[in-house]
C-alpha cells in the first residue's frame, strides 16, 4: 500500500466525557431531573442561586461516582472539596459552576479497549462531580436566544482520560466501552442524542516516534460516538495539512459540523486553564471512608469485562458470543439466570442470540418486557436435550409459548404433535418408506455418495411430520442402507 504524508504522523487524543447521573433530583437541590419537561419548570431559588440560598449535596451522586471509579479501577479520594469554576454564559445562573478542582473523587484508573484484536489500557486521569449548566436555544426565535434552565444543576460526573488514545478507532472503542459500563452500573443512560452523555475531544498530532506533544485543539458539540470518530479523523487531517504547509496549529476550541465532518474555530485558548477556580464556601468537604466504598462495591452488578472472562474461560463460549451476550446488562443477567438452570451453556447462548433477540428486535421491546422468562427457555432446552423435541420443533414450540406462556412446554409440545417418536418399529417403517421413494439414490449411496443420507433424513421427517427422533432415525437409515 502506498504511504501518504499522513502516515508519518500519529494522533494524541484525550477525551473528556460528561455523564449525567440518573438521580431523581439535582445535585445541589431537590428540583426534578425528569427529561422533556416544559422549559424553566424544574427550577427553584436554589437552582437560580437567589441571595440567601445554600446548596446541599445530593448523597446519591457520591455513591454513583464511587461506583464508576471502582469500575474504572480508580483510587477513591477520602477528602473531597468543592470549588467554584467561573465563566459567564447566559445559561449559567450562578455565574459559576460548582465542581471539584484539586480533589476529584476518583483518580489514576484505566479501562481496557480492543481494536482489531489488540487490547490496550487507556488511563483515566480523574473523575469529578459537578453541576450542569442550562441550555440556550437558538432555533425557536429568529431574533433572540431562548434560555431553558431546567438542565441547570443536573448532576454530572466528568471522566477525563489520559492522552493515551492514538486513533479514532481507539476513541470509538473507548467511548463504547465507557457507555456500556455506565449503563451496567445504572448511573447514566448514555443517550448522547439527549445530551445525557457528552464528549469533548482534545486532539493533537506529532511525528511517529516523537515523545513531544503537539498543540492541542479541543473539539466540542458531538452528539454521537460516530461523530466523535468523524471529528477526530477530520481534525487529524486538518492539523497535518497545516503543519505540512508550514503553518502553525493554534490552541483553540472548535465546533464540529456533522453535515460535512469539519471543525470550525469557536474561540482561542491561549492558556491551558482559562477558568478562575475558588474554594466553594457553602459546601463542607465530603469525607469518603473505606467503609462507604466497600458498601457501594458490595451492591455493584457484575461488570462486562468480568462476564466476558467468565463466559469465555469457565463456560467456554467464543469471544464473539461473550461479546454479544454482555453488550446489554439486561441480556447478560437474563443469560446468567438461564445458565443457573442448565449446563448446556452454548444452547442457552444460541437461544438468546437467535430466537429471543430476533423476537425482541422485531417487536421493538427490551428483554425486561419479554413475556418468556429464563424458566421458559430452560424448559425448551431441556426437551431438546432429552430428545423429546427436535431443534426445528423447538422453534415452533418457542413461538407457541409466546402465545400461551402459562402452558408448560411439555404440554404444548404434545398439543402440537412435536414430541419425537423413538419407537424402533415405527422409525424403521418410516425409513423404509423414504428409501423406497428414492431407489436410484439408494444405489448412489451404496456406490459411495454418503452425503445423500441427508436426503433420506429429510424425507423421514416429512413422512413423520417431524416426529421422528433424528439420532435413532440416522442409525436405522444407515443400518438399512448398509445391509
Amino acid at each position: 500500500m502506498e504511504l501518504t504524508v499522513y502516515d508519518k504522523y500519529e494522533a494524541v487524543i484525550g477525551l473528556e466525557v460528561h455523564a449525567q447521573l440518573l438521580t431523581k433530583s439535582k445535585i445541589y437541590s431537590a428540583d426534578s431531573t425528569e427529561y422533556g419537561a416544559s422549559p424553566n419548570t424544574q427550577i427553584s431559588a436554589i437552582t437560580l442561586a437567589m441571595p440567601g440560598t445554600l446548596p446541599k449535596l445530593n448523597n446519591e451522586v457520591i455513591d454513583m461516582a464511587i461506583k464508576v471509579g471502582l469500575a474504572l479501577n480508580c483510587k477513591i479520594t477520602e477528602v473531597n472539596e468543592f470549588a467554584r469554576k467561573h465563566y459567564f454564559y447566559a445559561d449559567l445562573p450562578k455565574g459559576y459552576q460548582i465542581t471539584q478542582d484539586k480533589t476529584p473523587i476518583c483518580t489514576q484508573g484505566h479501562i481496557e479497549i480492543e481494536v482489531a484484536g489488540k487490547k490496550n489500557n487507556i488511563g483515566i486521569t480523574r473523575i469529578h462531580m459537578e453541576e450542569d449548566a442550562g441550555k440556550n436555544n437558538h432555533e425557536l426565535d429568529p431574533f433572540f436566544s431562548l434560555v431553558d434552565l431546567n438542565r441547570a444543576g443536573m448532576p454530572l460526573i466528568e471522566i477525563v482520560s489520559e492522552p493515551d488514545i492514538r486513533s479514532s478507532d481507539e476513541a470509538y472503542s473507548y467511548l463504547t466501552e465507557l457507555r456500556k459500563l455506565l449503563r451496567y452500573l445504572d448511573v447514566c443512560d448514555g443517550n448522547m442524542e439527549e445530551g445525557s452523555m457528552r464528549c469533548d475531544a482534545n486532539i493533537s498530532v506529532r511525528l511517529k516516534g516523537s515523545t513531544t506533544f503537539g498543540t492541542r485543539v479541543e473539539v466540542k458539540n458531538m452528539n454521537s460516538i460516530r461523530n466523535v470518530k468523524r471529528a477526530i479523523d477530520g481534525e487529524f487531517k486538518r492539523q497535518i495539512d497545516l503543519i505540512e504547509s508550514g503553518q502553525e496549529v493554534l490552541q483553540q476550541t472548535r465546533g464540529f459540523n456533522p453535515a460535512d465532518g469539519s471543525t470550525a474555530a469557536l474561540r482561542s485558548k491561549e492558556l491551558a486553564n482559562d477558568y478562575r477556580y475558588f474554594p466553594e464556601p457553602d459546601l463542607p468537604p465530603v469525607i469518603v471512608k473505606q467503609k462507604r466504598v466497600d458498601s457501594v462495591k458490595s451492591l455493584m452488578p457484575p461488570l462486562p469485562s468480568e462476564l466476558v472472562e467468565k463466559f469465555t474461560s469457565e463456560l467456554e463460549l467464543s469471544a464473539y458470543d461473550a461479546g454479544v451476550l454482555t453488550d446489554e446488562k439486561d441480556i447478560a443477567l437474563y443469560y446468567l439466570d438461564l445458565i443457573s438452570k442448565t449446563k448446556n451453556y452454548k444452547a442457552a447462548a444460541n437461544w438468546i442470540m437467535g430466537e429471543v433477540k430476533s423476537y425482541l428486535n422485531q417487536n421493538a421491546i427490551e428483554i425486561k418486557d419479554f413475556i418468556l422468562t429464563p424458566n421458559h427457555i430452560f424448559s425448551i432446552i431441556e426437551l431438546v436435550d432429552k430428545g423429546i423435541v427436535s431443534s426445528s420443533g423447538a422453534k415452533r414450540l418457542f413461538e407457541a409459548m409466546i402465545e400461551q406462556p402459562t402452558v408448560s412446554a411439555s404440554d404444548l409440545a404434545a398439543q402440537l404433535n412435536l414430541v419425537q417418536n423413538s419407537d424402533t418399529d415405527q422409525l424403521k417403517s418410516w425409513a423404509e418408506a423414504a428409501l423406497q421413494k428414492y431407489p436410484e439414490k439408494v444405489l448412489e449411496y451404496q456406490g459411495g455418495k454418503k452425503g445423500i443420507l441427508g436426503l433420506f433424513m429429510g424425507e423421514v421427517m416429512k413422512i413423520s411430520g417431524g416426529q421422528a427422533d433424528p439420532k435413532s432415525t440416522n442409525k436405522i437409515l444407515q443400518e438399512l442402507l448398509n445391509s
